[in-house]
């Protein structure tokens, strides 16, 4: 009797694109100081006022959730399974493959989620000094700048003070 190999490749790959989509969709979440995340809509922010002393370019490190990882063994797994008819060869085949897809979703994932950033150092009028890195957004601050800093449930981002 003969098996076929058909249906379980094909669940295999509905399972792995719906993985890929979950974390290509992961990546996708926004740390912009132009973008409010929807929990921080209509809850009172404490301000402070200060004064831009430097601002930096800096690279925030992507993540490394594991979806990467999780995507991309399974991807070379199978593909290194398909990849012989013979039982012996296409396990060992797809294992070698898994643990390359793994390794290189992994770094996908880290690549895919790194972001340009600023590392904003600001004086505020009571002499203390505090130091925020936030995404690039629109706005372009610069030394001698006044700007709010704005705390919302933990977050914290740098903004021109208003004229």
């Amino acid at each position: 009797m003969k098996t076929s190999l058909k249906a379980p490749l094909r669940r295999a790959a509905v399972t792995t694109s719906t993985l890929a989509l979950a974390a290509v969709l992961g990546a996708c979440a926004s740390s912009s100081p132009d973008v409010i995340q929807r929990a921080d809509a209509q809850r009172m922010a404490q301000v402070q006022d200060g004064v831009v002393l430097s601002v930096r370019n800096v690279v925030v490190d992507g993540n490394q959730s594991g979806a990467g990882a999780a995507v991309g063994g399974v991807v070379g797994a199978i593909g290194g399974f398909g990849g012989s008819g013979v039982q012996r060869e296409a396990q060992v085949l797809g294992v070698l493959a898994g643990v390359a897809g793994a390794a290189a979703g992994n770094a996908l994932e880290r690549f895919a989620t790194r972001e340009e950033a600023v590392e904003v150092l600001v004086q505020l009028k009571g002499g203390e000094r505090r130091a925020i890195v936030q995404a690039k957004g629109n706005e372009q601050l610069a030394s001698g700048d006044e700007v709010i800093i704005v705390t919302t449930g933990g977050k914290v981002r740098v903004t021109k003070a208003p004229k």
